[in-house]
């Protein structure tokens, strides 16, 4: 792509993110915005890989451009996100359509359709990257967000769906949230097509009976997408909207007994949820049981997780029928909660900082820290200095500002001996011990935080 006189910055010209799409930046480079560090993704990563490997759930990637029309045959034209919120554009080279990804489920089902993935049989899958919407940046609400996406493909039963909604407790406690208290379950059943039908058939009814109290998206959706006015924020709605029917009253015997199973079995493991009768979730393709976990530490942006079953969406994309259910997490709503929360996590900073004095010959120094390295030593060598070293002061500085344990110090005497200074330089006793450089897997595992 050529950029145009006219289009390219000057030199003088400061260029900046884009507004609402962050960078990720590690603790120690100061930072204009509250966000969380790039160690703290590193954290919540590490969780999110131990817990789906419990669960038998297997990682996979799709791109973060997918066609326009995945998203509006799987999201329903008339919703917010397709309607106002999606990055959409033409491509100049061949005309086609294409947008840039607003949630993962629809490119994960586009995927297994297009690589006939469910022909051996079901697949627990999850995924996690960028999304984009086009919409007002908030606390926790980007541009540019991250969402990790869990999806069950080929399960039909209410054990799955019960087990979406424990994956995700599993990862609270994973992270040291508590279910309850700093996150809460919220499900619902949406029941299947016929009944919302006759749902959908009583709620234009009752808002018809009351147009004059609706705002003007309301009115846009009555006849298109009534059940998206039950998602209205507007509080002079709310009144409203509480007393409209209640989809629940027109679920038949099948759709309630797969809503009861699934609250038998977290009532088995003591999980505590509210049922909420106004839990729709935002995109069209959910049916029966959907479910959100929420919190009240963030504000206005409570919700951060939430899914259910999608038993339509495969055929709908042009696959082969087959059930589904799934949920998707927002990393940075997650992340900003253990923030506030100020969660422990384990600390990334170094095992040893090697402090080399001026005029230390290279090659020892280097041969003994790749050696502690192949032994999982987590080790800095200082580095850099216009002389190829700082004084002895100052590295020590370095070394104690880098959180390190441990300084390693290649003193021109110990390595005339064969051996480095091992320094202690957290526990307050400054104690000192040589070891061996011909020997250094028999020790390296004593400069390690778990050691």
């Amino acid at each position: 792509m050529s950029v145009t006189p006219s289009s390219a910055p000057s030199k003088a010209q400061k260029l900046s993110a884009v507004k609402g799409m962050n960078d990720i930046l590690p603790a120690a480079v100061p930072r204009t915005e509250k966000l969380p560090s790039s160690e703290r993704w590193q954290w919540f990563e590490s969780a999110v890989r131990k817990v789906l490997a419990r669960y038998g759930y297997q990682y996979l990637l799709t791109p973060v451009v997918e066609p326009t029309a995945l998203f509006v045959r799987g999201l329903g034209e008339v919703t917010d996100i397709v309607e106002k919120e999606m990055y959409s554009f033409t491509d100049a080279m061949n005309g086609d359509q294409l947008t840039l990804r607003p949630e993962g489920t629809a490119g994960v089902v586009r995927a297994m359709i297009e690589h006939n993935a469910l022909y051996n049989g079901p697949l627990r899958l999850w995924t996690a990257g960028p999304m984009f919407r086009h919409e007002r940046p908030q606390k926790g609400r980007y541009r540019q967000f991250h969402q990790l996406d869990v999806e069950a493909l080929g399960f039909a039963g209410p054990d799955v769906d019960a087990e979406m909604i424990l994956v995700a407790r599993a990862l609270w406690r994973e992270l040291g949230l508590v279910e309850g208290q700093h996150v809460r379950l919220e499900i619902n059943s949406l029941g299947q097509s016929a009944e919302r039908r006759a749902h959908r058939d009583a709620l234009v009814r009752y808002f018809e009976d009351h147009a004059d109290a609706l705002d003007e998206d309301a009115r846009r959706r009555l006849h298109s997408n009534p059940l998206r006015i039950l998602d209205s924020k507007n509080p002079a709605m709310q009144a409203l909207i509480e007393a409209a029917p209640q989809l629940m009253d027109f679920l038949g015997a099948e759709s309630r007994a797969h809503f009861d199973a699934v609250r038998a079995a977290l009532d088995a493991v003591g999980l505590a949820y509210r049922i909420n009768p106004r839990l729709v979730r935002g995109m069209d393709y959910y049916n029966l049981t959907v479910f959100e976990w929420v919190t009240d530490q963030l504000g206005s942006q409570g919700t951060v997780c939430g899914g259910g079953r999608y038993d339509g969406l495969i055929a709908q994309l042009g696959g082969k029928s087959a059930p589904a259910v799934g949920f998707g997490l927002g990393i940075e709503r997650l992340l900003l909660l253990a923030q506030e929360l100020d969660l422990p996590m384990p600390s990334s900073a170094a095992d040893a900082y090697a402090v080399v004095p001026p005029g230390t010959p290279l090659a020892p120094v280097v041969a003994t820290l790749e050696a502690l390295r192949a032994q999982g030593v987590r080790v800095i060598q200082h580095a850099g200095s216009a002389d190829g070293v700082g004084s002895m002061k100052s590295q020590f500085k370095k070394a104690d500002a880098s959180g390190a344990r441990h300084a390693l110090v290649f003193g021109s005497e110990e390595l005339a001996r064969g051996q480095v200074l091992v320094k202690a330089l957290r526990d307050g006793s400054g104690a000192q011990v040589e070891r061996s450089l011909a020997d250094v897997a028999q020790w390296a595992a004593t400069l390690q935080s778990n050691a």
